[in-house]
């Protein structure tokens, strides 16, 4: 991932995976929202989009590439999208971009994005493989 950020860059072209507001009690000591808030939505749309390929259970068991662009500020609407990178045999990688818009504007920024690795999970808590089939349908 990119540490540089084309101000010409748009928001994905579909509906988020999760959409909230951030309020002043995610904030840091500075005023920002807390990076952990913003991680724990990217964690929530790639969970989602986790679950729903595997068909059941997942878990998160890394986070890599994280990169914090821009700040989010108290009424930001955060905007999360997910877009699945690679389905192995227990796992899958998805790639999670956070995009904020203010209250007053319809121009959106991106402001972080990370690869998030999850593992499908048996009854058990234990990987389990993952239907090849359903790739082939997505």
């Amino acid at each position: 991932m990119s540490q540089t950020v084309d101000a010409t860059e748009t928001p994905p072209n579909r509906q988020p995976s999760v959409r909230a507001v951030a309020m002043p009690a995610d904030t840091n000591p500075t005023g920002d929202i807390f990076g952990g808030w913003l991680m724990s939505q990217m964690d929530l749309a790639a969970g989602t989009a986790a679950a729903r390929r595997a068909k059941g259970r997942t878990a998160t068991v890394f986070v890599d590439s994280m990169s914090f662009l821009r700040p989010v500020h108290v009424g930001d609407e955060v905007s999360i999208f997910t877009d699945i990178i690679h389905v192995g045999r227990t796992s899958l990688r998805i790639n999670v971009e956070a995009w904020r818009q203010t209250r007053y504007e319809e121009t959106s920024e991106k402001v972080t994005e990370g690869i998030f690795t999850f593992v499908a999970l048996n009854e058990d808590g234990k990987s389990r493989p993952l239907d090849r089939e359903a790739e082939d349908q997505a």
